[in-house]
């Protein structure tokens, strides 16, 4: 495993790449919602494909590049860049064509087979994207990268970013989607079956932010009782208060706790699923996220030890397209997202609240987010920096979840003839404890869980979350 560590990736070419022609309803810019403004920085994921037979790793790249220029045309603020207002902290998308960036790179010497299992982390993974040189000046950096990788095997890599202010989750998959759908019009070796699979349909994106910009005259004035409203914002609040408290009373200065995450993936099956539901609920008929949830909740809780009236929390991300009082429009192509909040104590956590009534909990806090509290939520995070990188600290008391499962990535048709990828490994996000839950690719009703851990607590967590 040492050896891959420092396996050579030698980038063969480097280019710009513009939209191939010019869209007649493109605006000059887009205005961002305070939800785009959270995380301005690049989000990215790894495609792995294990077989080129078909056709020759030169076909690849330049089939991507005229895909993506294609795609480019119609997701025109993929090819601009991020600038601040006048004012000097608001970002925007300036819609520049300054283009998108594609790199083209060979791994000397390693074949795919070599990396085991793709779904446990590797470090090498990081040197299959593109990352391009960063001094805060937000204004040069490309929002979309790839980077196309060969192994020896024939296999291939592609490793794509994508600016979090950009997109969130679902309109990075119908961006992606849709380049790899436009890469297949220009690959001779393309089966037309493909045109005719539901999964292939390409959304009309809508780039416009509409109702998310709130009017900040309307809301002037109310800030104090409508940030109230969003209960994300008030634990989170709290939890910085007691991670505050608790260091002064430990005469120690409130710092970050960075000790080095690791990134594990653990793979859960359909049936192996469905059975810790039945053992656990008794009855109660949930979603697999809404049991996973509560599961990974108390599990986390308890392999980090923490004390037993601290406050302890879970938040997880809950799309907001048809919560919104007009629903947003099909295709809709920002951040749509906001955290729903549950709070308790660890000892209320791990001794008194079932795995049911933490369900019962987080549909309650699910069902609360309406338009109050999406306005509430924005409202909170249009008063801090706008330029900052949307880190939170990583308070062990937080546990985060992103659910990924209805964005099966992996069906992504880059490879041959429209095939699906073998696996998508998304890398370390800014927060590394972040929860994600992924479609597994062989088995339609399975959860890939993929955490990031302190290194001390890997062992205690793997036990708990696998014993129910």
């Amino acid at each position: 495993m040492h050896m891959l560590m420092t396996t050579r990736i030698d980038i063969i070419q480097k280019l710009n790449v513009y939209p191939r022609f010019q869209n007649h309803d493109k605006k000059k810019l887009i205005t961002l919602s305070n939800l785009d403004r959270q995380c301005p920085l690049l989000m990215y994921s790894v495609f792995f494909y294990k077989n080129t037979t078909s056709r020759d790793f030169d076909s690849v790249f330049s089939d991507l590049k005229l895909g993506l220029e294609e795609t480019l045309s119609v997701w025109y603020p993929a090819a601009g860049r991020l600038s601040l207002d006048g004012g000097g902290c608001k970002l925007n998308i300036r819609c520049n064509d300054g283009g998108a960036v594609m790199v083209e790179a060979v791994a000397t010497g390693v074949k795919l087979s070599e990396l085991a299992d793709l779904t446990q982390y590797n470090e090498l993974y990081e040197n299959l994207v593109y990352k391009p040189s960063f001094d805060g000046d937000f204004s040069v950096m490309p929002l979309v990268v790839a980077q196309v990788t060969r192994f020896a095997c024939g296999g291939y890599s592609i490793g794509i970013g994508t600016s979090h202010s950009l997109f969130d989750g679902i309109s990075a998959y119908e961006f992606i989607h849709a380049w790899a759908f436009n890469s297949h019009i220009h690959n001779k070796y393309s089966n037309a079956k493909i045109t005719s699979k539901k999964d292939n349909l390409v959304i009309k994106p809508v780039h416009d932010r509409g109702n998310l910009l709130l009017n900040r005259d309307v809301n002037q004035g109310r800030d104090a009782i409508r940030v109230s409203n969003a209960a994300a914002i008030c634990h989170l609040y709290q939890l910085i208060k007691q991670a505050m408290m608790t260091h002064q009373e430990q005469n120690r200065n409130f710092e970050l706790l960075d000790s080095g995450f690791v990134i594990k993936t653990f793979e859960l099956n359909g049936e192996a699923i469905e059975s810790m539901m039945k053992k656990s609920l008794e009855g109660l008929l949930c979603t697999s996220f809404e049991f996973l949830a509560a599961h990974l909740w108390k599990a986390r809780t308890k392999a980090l030890g923490l004390r037993r009236d601290a406050m302890v929390c879970l938040q997880f991300a809950v799309d907001i397209r048809k919560r919104t009082e007009s629903p947003l429009p099909e295709g809709f192509s920002g951040n749509a997202y906001v955290l729903a909040s549950v709070a308790s104590t660890t000892r209320e956590l791990l001794e008194e609240l079932t795995l049911e009534s933490i369900v019962n909990k987080i549909r309650e806090a699910k069902k609360s987010i309406d338009q109050d509290y999406i306005n509430s939520y924005m409202e909170a995070l249009g008063g801090s920096d706008q330029s900052n990188d949307g880190n939170l600290p990583p308070l062990k008391e937080l546990t985060l979840i992103s659910d990924w499962t209805k964005m099966p990535f992996h069906n992504v048709g880059f490879g041959n003839g429209g095939e699906p990828a073998d696996y998508v490994a998304p890398l370390c996000p800014p927060v590394p404890q972040v929860a994600y839950f992924m479609k597994n690719p062989k088995d339609a009703k399975g959860v890939l869980v993929r955490i990031g851990l302190d290194p001390r607590d890997v062992n205690d967590f793997s036990n708990h979350f696998l014993d129910c």
